[in-house]
């Protein structure tokens, strides 16, 4: 019924097609592991099971008051306005990070109410700019 040449076409066209699906998957698949996102405390709460080998990322806001330092560590509290969750860090804290701002904890959760960090993120709104580009921008 179709040609010979109708024939190629699609067993070309169907080819090409397997090949870019496979791509898409193998691509998909290894950037499974290594791409983490952050869950809310409110989540946590949620969670079937924790597991205490893998790496969690809590983000959201440090609550005003919670935050208490000594010789060579951090406390603080990271709510959602829902739940909250305790957060001890023993490192470099970052710059923006403060009360009431946005931040994203890497860590080992010990239970639903406990994450021991190895890593702090501090976030910024849209609207921040570095000191150095506001005064390049004011001089032009």
């Amino acid at each position: 019924m179709y040609g010979k040449k109708v024939k190629l076409r699609f067993l070309f066209l169907s080819l090409i097609l397997i090949v870019l699906i496979l791509t898409v998957y193998i691509v998909l698949k290894s950037l499974e592991d290594n791409v983490v996102y952050f869950i809310s405390p409110t989540e946590i709460k949620e969670l079937g099971e924790i597991d205490h080998n893998k790496k969690y990322r809590v983000g959201g806001m440090v609550k005003k008051n919670s935050i208490s330092m000594n010789s060579d560590q951090i406390s603080f509290i990271i709510t959602d306005f829902k739940n909250e969750i305790n957060i001890k860090f023993s490192g470099v804290i970052p710059n923006l990070f403060s009360e009431e701002k946005g931040v994203v904890a890497e860590g080992f959760l010990k239970d639903r109410n406990f994450l021991e960090a190895s890593k702090i993120l501090a976030k910024h709104d849209e609207n921040y700019m570095p000191p150095e580009v506001r005064e390049a921008l004011k001089d032009k």
